[in-house]
């Protein structure tokens, strides 16, 4: 249906039932306490939600098919950031959930929530933010997901005398500091790619957040480590890549949220994250040229 709304969808490899019920716990992925207030997994449930004096919405739970399907619709809003505060009223909030190729895939829409809205960009950004990392990592890795927020993930930052827009630039061009051997493309919001080393270490990112000049986010969709028990660790993490004025210069922070020292991974992946981050990144962004893996045969 043409401008139905607001859409993006994900698979994983957790059964219906086990997707169903992540939805559901709207805490556990959208908002805690106190913003998010009344109960949420039960037909004709009403609840709200509230982020500081920026967004306040009143959700009623209209359909819920266990394993299938989840329905809210907006009964009032406010945004404070539009002139038309309550764009989102009347709209609806829909989970679609279906087996897929042997695997789970839950397909999303704000239905009404159109281009035509003021608060689109916005909206929709945090909609893919809230629904391609934090519900796709409640779902994939359970309420372990809440130590990403410990403040404990490994962190790196550099300063450089180029542009912001350059800096970006040079993130996005990953086969130019990581590895040539990445498959897939890596600078469009939306986009999928793999790396992998040898038979030491591979994984799948998506881009879920990409502002020129700004941020650039990944989500780990899958990974593979063959030095670890779990060989999952890196799964449902984010890496982010910030971007900000700092006296007169440009700085590049990145993060790896969810990258903790509970992890087995942590000694080995941290250290190789800040040899291509602050050697090989920093590297290309100053003088064009990066250090990465090279591609073999």
């Amino acid at each position: 249906m043409k401008d139905r709304g607001f859409t993006t969808a994900f698979t994983v490899d957790q059964t219906p039932q086990e997707v169903f019920a992540a939805i559901n716990n709207v805490r556990g992925w959208w908002t805690g306490k106190p913003g998010a207030e009344g109960s949420t997994d039960k037909l004709d449930d009403e609840f709200t939600y509230r982020y500081d004096d920026v967004h306040y919405s009143k959700q009623k739970v209209t359909e819920l098919v266990p394993g299938k399907k989840v329905v809210w619709r907006i009964v009032d809003a406010r945004l404070s950031f539009t002139k038309d505060q309550t764009e989102w009223k009347g709209t609806e909030v829909i989970f679609e959930i279906a087996k897929k190729g042997g695997r789970t895939e839950v397909c999303f829409t704000h239905a009404g929530l159109v281009p035509a809205f003021e608060c689109f960009d916005a909206c929709s950004n945090a909609w893919g933010s809230y629904v391609n990392n934090s519900l796709f990592s409640l779902i994939t890795r359970g309420p372990r997901v809440e130590r990403r927020m410990n403040g404990q993930s490994f962190a790196a930052a550099f300063t450089v005398d180029q542009t912001p827009e350059e800096v970006i630039a040079a993130v996005t061009n990953v086969r130019g500091w990581w590895s040539e051997e990445i498959e897939g493309s890596t600078d469009t919001r939306g986009d999928e790619f793999t790396y992998h080393y040898e038979d030491v270490h591979r994984c799948k990112m998506r881009v879920t957040e990409l502002i020129p000049g700004k941020k650039v986010v990944w989500l780990v969709l899958d990974n593979y480590f063959n030095f670890t028990r779990d060989k999952s660790e890196w799964k449902g993490t984010e890496i982010t890549f910030e971007v900000s004025h700092k006296g007169g210069k440009t700085e590049l922070r990145f993060t790896h949220l969810g990258l903790v020292p509970e992890y087995e991974c942590f000694d080995v992946c941290s250290n190789a994250w800040g040899s291509y981050i602050k050697g090989s990144l920093r590297s290309l962004i100053t003088t064009g040229k990066g250090k990465p893996n090279q591609k073999k045969g």
